[in-house]
Protein backbone atom coordinates (compact mmCIF):
# COMPACT_ATOMS: atom_id res chain seq x y z
CA UNK A 1 0.00 0.00 0.00
CA UNK A 2 1.40 3.37 -1.05
CA UNK A 3 1.82 5.86 1.80
CA UNK A 4 -0.16 9.08 1.63
CA UNK A 5 2.13 12.02 0.78
CA UNK A 6 -0.32 14.85 0.08
CA UNK A 7 -2.35 16.37 2.92
CA UNK A 8 -4.71 19.27 3.53
CA UNK A 9 -4.10 21.86 6.23
CA UNK A 10 -7.12 20.54 8.13
CA UNK A 11 -5.58 17.06 8.20
CA UNK A 12 -2.14 18.23 9.34
CA UNK A 13 -3.63 20.28 12.17
CA UNK A 14 -5.98 17.58 13.45
CA UNK A 15 -5.60 16.49 17.09
CA UNK A 16 -6.43 13.24 18.85
CA UNK A 17 -9.60 12.76 20.83
CA UNK A 18 -8.36 13.18 24.39
CA UNK A 19 -9.79 11.34 27.37
CA UNK A 20 -8.72 14.31 29.49
CA UNK A 21 -7.50 17.80 28.54
CA UNK A 22 -4.24 19.23 29.84
CA UNK A 23 -4.80 21.69 32.70
CA UNK A 24 -1.75 23.30 34.35
CA UNK A 25 -2.14 25.49 37.42
CA UNK A 26 -5.79 26.04 36.51
CA UNK A 27 -5.07 26.98 32.88
CA UNK A 28 -6.24 25.08 29.79
CA UNK A 29 -3.20 24.07 27.74
CA UNK A 30 -2.99 22.33 24.38
CA UNK A 31 -2.69 18.56 24.11
CA UNK A 32 -4.22 16.05 26.47
CA UNK A 33 -4.15 12.54 27.88
CA UNK A 34 -5.38 9.15 26.76
CA UNK A 35 -7.43 6.83 28.96
CA UNK A 36 -4.24 5.50 30.60
CA UNK A 37 -3.00 8.98 31.48
CA UNK A 38 -0.32 9.15 28.78
CA UNK A 39 0.33 12.60 27.33
CA UNK A 40 -0.45 13.13 23.63
CA UNK A 41 0.92 16.26 21.86
CA UNK A 42 -1.46 18.58 20.01
CA UNK A 43 -2.07 18.40 16.26
CA UNK A 44 -0.25 15.05 16.07
CA UNK A 45 -2.99 12.69 14.81
CA UNK A 46 -2.00 13.12 11.15
CA UNK A 47 1.14 15.27 11.41
CA UNK A 48 3.28 12.53 12.97
CA UNK A 49 2.29 9.81 10.45
CA UNK A 50 2.81 12.35 7.65
CA UNK A 51 6.34 13.06 8.89
CA UNK A 52 6.99 9.32 8.92
CA UNK A 53 5.63 8.96 5.37
CA UNK A 54 7.67 11.86 3.99
CA UNK A 55 10.79 10.56 5.76
CA UNK A 56 10.29 7.13 4.22
CA UNK A 57 9.84 8.65 0.77
CA UNK A 58 12.98 10.77 1.18
CA UNK A 59 15.02 7.73 2.17
CA UNK A 60 13.59 5.76 -0.74
CA UNK A 61 14.96 8.49 -3.04
CA UNK A 62 18.41 8.12 -1.47
CA UNK A 63 18.19 11.09 0.90
CA UNK A 64 17.80 11.36 4.65
CA UNK A 65 17.06 13.78 7.48
CA UNK A 66 19.70 16.45 8.06
CA UNK A 67 22.43 14.67 10.03
CA UNK A 68 22.46 16.75 13.22
CA UNK A 69 21.31 16.54 16.82
CA UNK A 70 21.54 18.47 20.09
CA UNK A 71 24.92 16.94 20.96
CA UNK A 72 26.37 19.70 18.76
CA UNK A 73 25.76 22.06 21.68
CA UNK A 74 27.06 19.82 24.43
CA UNK A 75 29.85 22.19 25.46
CA UNK A 76 29.96 25.26 27.67
CA UNK A 77 26.92 26.32 29.68
CA UNK A 78 26.94 29.21 32.15
CA UNK A 79 25.88 28.83 34.84
CA UNK A 80 26.49 25.10 34.79
CA UNK A 81 24.29 22.63 36.66
CA UNK A 82 26.32 22.72 39.88
CA UNK A 83 26.33 26.52 39.91
CA UNK A 84 22.60 26.78 39.30
CA UNK A 85 21.88 24.33 42.10
CA UNK A 86 24.23 26.25 44.41
CA UNK A 87 22.42 29.53 43.74
CA UNK A 88 19.04 27.93 44.48
CA UNK A 89 20.35 26.43 47.72
CA UNK A 90 21.70 29.83 48.76
CA UNK A 91 18.27 31.38 48.25
CA UNK A 92 19.25 33.12 45.00
CA UNK A 93 16.51 31.74 42.79
CA UNK A 94 16.18 34.71 40.45
CA UNK A 95 18.60 33.28 37.88
CA UNK A 96 16.62 30.06 37.40
CA UNK A 97 13.31 31.96 37.62
CA UNK A 98 14.60 34.26 34.86
CA UNK A 99 15.60 31.27 32.72
CA UNK A 100 12.09 29.82 32.90
CA UNK A 101 10.51 33.22 32.23
CA UNK A 102 12.74 34.05 29.25
CA UNK A 103 12.10 30.60 27.80
CA UNK A 104 8.35 31.27 27.92
CA UNK A 105 8.80 34.70 26.35
CA UNK A 106 10.92 33.29 23.52
CA UNK A 107 8.38 30.50 22.95
CA UNK A 108 5.70 33.18 22.58
CA UNK A 109 7.70 34.69 19.71
CA UNK A 110 7.37 31.38 17.87
CA UNK A 111 3.69 32.19 17.30
CA UNK A 112 4.90 34.23 14.28
CA UNK A 113 5.14 30.94 12.37
CA UNK A 114 1.35 30.73 12.45
CA UNK A 115 0.85 34.31 11.35
CA UNK A 116 3.15 34.54 8.32
CA UNK A 117 3.01 33.29 4.75
CA UNK A 118 6.41 32.05 3.65
CA UNK A 119 7.73 31.91 0.08
CA UNK A 120 6.94 28.73 -1.84
CA UNK A 121 10.05 26.68 -2.52
CA UNK A 122 8.34 25.29 -5.62
CA UNK A 123 9.16 28.61 -7.32
CA UNK A 124 12.91 27.88 -7.21
CA UNK A 125 13.15 24.08 -7.06
CA UNK A 126 13.12 21.86 -10.14
CA UNK A 127 11.45 18.79 -8.59
CA UNK A 128 7.73 18.51 -7.84
CA UNK A 129 7.28 19.25 -4.13
CA UNK A 130 3.59 18.33 -3.84
CA UNK A 131 4.43 15.02 -2.14
CA UNK A 132 7.11 16.41 0.16
CA UNK A 133 6.99 18.12 3.54
CA UNK A 134 8.53 21.29 2.04
CA UNK A 135 5.52 21.43 -0.26
CA UNK A 136 3.29 21.68 2.83
CA UNK A 137 5.05 24.44 4.79
CA UNK A 138 2.24 26.88 4.04
CA UNK A 139 -0.37 24.12 4.25
CA UNK A 140 -0.41 23.60 7.98
CA UNK A 141 3.09 22.54 9.03
CA UNK A 142 4.49 25.93 10.02
CA UNK A 143 1.09 27.04 11.34
CA UNK A 144 0.96 24.01 13.64
CA UNK A 145 4.53 24.65 14.83
CA UNK A 146 3.70 28.28 15.62
CA UNK A 147 0.52 27.46 17.50
CA UNK A 148 2.36 24.79 19.49
CA UNK A 149 4.67 27.57 20.68
CA UNK A 150 2.25 30.46 21.17
CA UNK A 151 -1.10 28.72 21.68
CA UNK A 152 -4.55 29.79 20.60
CA UNK A 153 -5.38 32.62 23.01
CA UNK A 154 -8.58 33.40 21.11
CA UNK A 155 -9.83 29.96 22.18
CA UNK A 156 -8.42 30.21 25.69
CA UNK A 157 -5.86 27.48 24.97
CA UNK A 158 -2.25 28.07 25.97
CA UNK A 159 0.84 26.81 24.21
CA UNK A 160 4.42 26.44 25.33
CA UNK A 161 4.63 30.07 26.41
CA UNK A 162 1.83 29.65 28.95
CA UNK A 163 3.21 26.26 29.99
CA UNK A 164 6.58 27.76 30.96
CA UNK A 165 4.98 30.56 32.96
CA UNK A 166 2.65 28.11 34.69
CA UNK A 167 5.37 25.61 35.61
CA UNK A 168 7.58 28.46 36.85
CA UNK A 169 4.82 29.59 39.17
CA UNK A 170 4.22 26.04 40.36
CA UNK A 171 7.84 25.67 41.40
CA UNK A 172 8.45 29.14 42.83
CA UNK A 173 5.04 30.32 43.96
CA UNK A 174 4.58 34.08 44.23
CA UNK A 175 7.78 36.13 43.77
CA UNK A 176 8.67 39.79 43.42
CA UNK A 177 11.42 39.27 40.82
CA UNK A 178 11.35 41.89 38.02
CA UNK A 179 10.64 40.79 34.47
CA UNK A 180 13.91 39.85 32.76
CA UNK A 181 15.10 41.35 29.49
CA UNK A 182 14.80 38.96 26.55
CA UNK A 183 17.60 38.95 23.94
CA UNK A 184 16.54 40.61 20.71
CA UNK A 185 17.93 37.74 18.64
CA UNK A 186 18.92 34.22 19.66
CA UNK A 187 19.93 32.84 16.24
CA UNK A 188 23.03 33.60 14.18
CA UNK A 189 23.19 37.28 13.19
CA UNK A 190 22.26 37.99 9.60
CA UNK A 191 25.16 38.22 7.19
CA UNK A 192 26.02 41.43 5.38
CA UNK A 193 24.85 40.72 1.84
CA UNK A 194 23.96 37.36 0.33
CA UNK A 195 26.06 34.30 1.07
CA UNK A 196 24.24 32.28 -1.63
CA UNK A 197 23.83 34.87 -4.44
CA UNK A 198 22.77 32.27 -7.02
CA UNK A 199 19.27 31.99 -5.52
CA UNK A 200 16.78 34.80 -4.74
CA UNK A 201 17.38 36.49 -1.38
CA UNK A 202 13.94 35.54 -0.03
CA UNK A 203 14.76 31.84 -0.35
CA UNK A 204 18.23 32.20 1.13
CA UNK A 205 16.59 33.96 4.08
CA UNK A 206 14.01 31.17 4.37
CA UNK A 207 16.74 28.52 4.44
CA UNK A 208 18.64 30.51 7.05
CA UNK A 209 15.44 30.83 9.06
CA UNK A 210 14.87 27.05 9.08
CA UNK A 211 18.50 26.31 9.93
CA UNK A 212 18.55 28.84 12.78
CA UNK A 213 15.23 27.47 14.02
CA UNK A 214 16.68 23.97 14.17
CA UNK A 215 19.71 25.21 16.10
CA UNK A 216 17.39 27.05 18.51
CA UNK A 217 15.43 23.82 18.98
CA UNK A 218 18.67 21.97 19.78
CA UNK A 219 19.63 24.64 22.32
CA UNK A 220 16.13 24.42 23.78
CA UNK A 221 16.39 20.63 24.02
CA UNK A 222 19.50 20.95 26.21
CA UNK A 223 18.00 23.79 28.26
CA UNK A 224 14.73 21.94 28.80
CA UNK A 225 16.55 18.82 30.00
CA UNK A 226 18.60 21.03 32.36
CA UNK A 227 15.42 22.64 33.74
CA UNK A 228 13.74 19.27 34.26
CA UNK A 229 16.72 17.99 36.27
CA UNK A 230 16.71 21.12 38.46
CA UNK A 231 12.99 20.77 39.15
CA UNK A 232 13.26 17.06 40.01
CA UNK A 233 16.32 17.45 42.28
CA UNK A 234 15.19 16.34 45.78
CA UNK A 235 17.61 18.83 47.36
CA UNK A 236 15.80 21.77 45.76
CA UNK A 237 12.33 23.32 46.15
CA UNK A 238 11.89 21.40 49.39
CA UNK A 239 8.99 23.56 50.51
CA UNK A 240 7.19 23.01 47.17
CA UNK A 241 8.39 19.49 46.29
CA UNK A 242 5.06 18.25 44.87
CA UNK A 243 4.61 21.43 42.83
CA UNK A 244 8.18 21.24 41.48
CA UNK A 245 7.62 17.62 40.44
CA UNK A 246 4.45 18.66 38.60
CA UNK A 247 6.41 21.48 36.95
CA UNK A 248 9.00 18.92 35.79
CA UNK A 249 6.19 16.81 34.32
CA UNK A 250 5.06 19.85 32.31
CA UNK A 251 8.61 20.32 30.98
CA UNK A 252 8.59 16.66 29.94
CA UNK A 253 5.39 17.25 27.95
CA UNK A 254 6.89 20.29 26.25
CA UNK A 255 9.88 18.17 25.29
CA UNK A 256 7.52 15.60 23.72
CA UNK A 257 5.96 18.38 21.62
CA UNK A 258 9.40 19.67 20.61
CA UNK A 259 10.47 16.26 19.33
CA UNK A 260 7.95 16.74 16.52
CA UNK A 261 9.47 20.14 15.71
CA UNK A 262 13.01 18.77 15.56
CA UNK A 263 12.00 15.82 13.36
CA UNK A 264 10.09 18.18 11.07
CA UNK A 265 12.95 20.64 10.67
CA UNK A 266 15.50 17.90 10.03
CA UNK A 267 13.08 16.53 7.41
CA UNK A 268 12.57 19.89 5.67
CA UNK A 269 16.31 20.45 5.49
CA UNK A 270 16.97 16.88 4.38
CA UNK A 271 14.46 17.32 1.56
CA UNK A 272 16.05 20.64 0.57
CA UNK A 273 19.43 18.89 0.40
CA UNK A 274 17.97 16.27 -1.95
CA UNK A 275 16.53 18.60 -4.60
CA UNK A 276 17.94 21.02 -7.19
CA UNK A 277 17.61 24.79 -7.03
CA UNK A 278 17.09 26.88 -10.16
CA UNK A 279 19.83 29.49 -10.12
CA UNK A 280 19.61 33.01 -11.49
CA UNK A 281 21.77 31.92 -14.42
CA UNK A 282 19.31 29.19 -15.37
CA UNK A 283 21.47 26.30 -14.19
CA UNK A 284 20.50 23.76 -11.53
CA UNK A 285 22.43 23.57 -8.26
CA UNK A 286 22.19 20.63 -5.82
CA UNK A 287 20.45 21.67 -2.63
CA UNK A 288 23.16 19.97 -0.59
CA UNK A 289 25.66 22.58 -1.77
CA UNK A 290 23.44 25.36 -0.45
CA UNK A 291 22.24 23.74 2.77
CA UNK A 292 25.60 22.31 3.86
CA UNK A 293 27.48 25.60 3.53
CA UNK A 294 24.81 27.54 5.39
CA UNK A 295 24.59 24.92 8.14
CA UNK A 296 28.37 24.89 8.58
CA UNK A 297 28.36 28.65 9.18
CA UNK A 298 25.56 28.41 11.74
CA UNK A 299 27.25 25.51 13.56
CA UNK A 300 30.51 27.47 13.77
CA UNK A 301 28.70 30.46 15.25
CA UNK A 302 26.72 28.34 17.73
CA UNK A 303 29.62 26.17 18.91
CA UNK A 304 32.66 28.44 18.62
CA UNK A 305 31.70 32.12 18.57
CA UNK A 306 28.52 32.42 20.63
CA UNK A 307 29.21 30.23 23.74
CA UNK A 308 32.27 32.14 24.94
CA UNK A 309 30.59 35.52 24.47
CA UNK A 310 27.43 34.35 26.24
CA UNK A 311 29.42 32.83 29.13
CA UNK A 312 31.42 36.03 29.64
CA UNK A 313 28.26 38.14 29.70
CA UNK A 314 26.51 35.74 32.11
CA UNK A 315 29.53 35.58 34.42
CA UNK A 316 29.65 39.38 34.73
CA UNK A 317 25.89 39.74 35.23
CA UNK A 318 25.63 36.94 37.80
CA UNK A 319 28.67 38.16 39.75
CA UNK A 320 27.04 41.58 40.07
CA UNK A 321 23.74 40.04 41.14
CA UNK A 322 25.37 37.78 43.76
CA UNK A 323 27.36 40.65 45.27
CA UNK A 324 24.11 42.48 46.07
CA UNK A 325 23.36 39.73 48.61
CA UNK A 326 24.40 40.56 52.21
CA UNK A 327 26.71 37.53 52.15
CA UNK A 328 27.68 38.11 48.54
CA UNK A 329 31.46 37.75 48.82
CA UNK A 330 31.19 34.26 50.31
CA UNK A 331 28.51 33.14 47.88
CA UNK A 332 30.43 34.48 44.87
CA UNK A 333 33.58 32.64 45.92
CA UNK A 334 31.63 29.39 46.16
CA UNK A 335 29.91 30.07 42.85
CA UNK A 336 33.14 30.73 40.96
CA UNK A 337 34.76 27.65 42.50
CA UNK A 338 32.14 25.54 40.68
CA UNK A 339 32.98 26.92 37.24
CA UNK A 340 33.92 24.50 34.49
CA UNK A 341 37.54 24.70 33.43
Amino acid sequence: MTAQLVYSQEELCRSHEYAKPQIVDGQRIHGGFDADGNYIPPRALVREPAIDAWTGALRARGGDLLAADASLLGGMRYPNEAQQKYLLQEGLGQTFWNNLTITGMIEARGRVLADMTFPSFQDVIDEDLSGMAIGHLNSGLLWAHGVDEGGEPEKGIGGHDVMWFALRDLAFGSTDFPQPVVPERIGRPEAQGQEEPEIPAAFEQMIGFLLNLLMIEFRAEIGFSFSERMLRDPDLFRGRRAEADEAADVVCRIRADEEIHVRSLRLYLGELRSVHFKTKSGALKPGSEIIDGSWERIVHWATVEQPKLAAAESRKMLSERILKHPDGERILAGFLALEDA
